[in-house]
């Protein structure tokens, strides 16, 4: 019988995760030559920020500081950084995550991956953020955002 998989717990499994993630994002034929050939990543100093970056993310006590956004969209001119990259990126952060981890905190660090892939795909590539769109508002939602602005003004 297996044992059943942990959860992320601390700092030690936040690493794990992300050599693991980024070995696999490095061989794959998608995005591998995006993190070497075009960013020309320096590991070293890349991981032990990405273990800073989720730690914050999951626990609130890694300490990053840092533009995600900013370092993403210095590569947008430089290559391909659309859905197909965003969703291959996303699919093999989860599927890291789904082979070393099972739990609580491996579910939000997926919902947060999902959600910042999401954020900084539409914000490099300037495309409005349909759930903003009026049209897809609520009443509610219409409601509290008129009475926003009638303050704001």
């Amino acid at each position: 019988m297996n044992d059943p998989l942990p959860d992320l717990d601390g700092r030690s499994g936040i690493e794990r995760l992300v050599n693991a993630f980024y070995g696999r994002v490095r061989s794959d034929d998608l995005l591998g030559f995006i993190f070497d050939d075009v960013a020309g990543v320096d590991w070293g100093v890349h991981l032990p920020k990405m273990y800073a970056f989720w730690e914050t993310v999951l626990f609130r006590s890694g300490g990053y500081t840092g533009n995600p956004l900013a370092a993403h969209a210095k590569l947008a001119p430089l290559t391909a950084m659309g859905r197909p990259q965003f969703d291959r990126w996303l699919e093999v952060f989860r599927a890291t995550v789904d082979d070393l981890f099972a739990g609580e905190n491996a579910e939000h660090i997926k919902s947060c991956a999902a959600d910042m892939a999401n954020v900084i795909h539409l914000k490099i590539n300037r495309i409005p953020d349909p759930r903003l769109d009026p049209a897809n508002l609520t009443p509610e939602q219409r409601a509290r955002y008129a009475a926003y602005k009638s303050t704001t003004r």
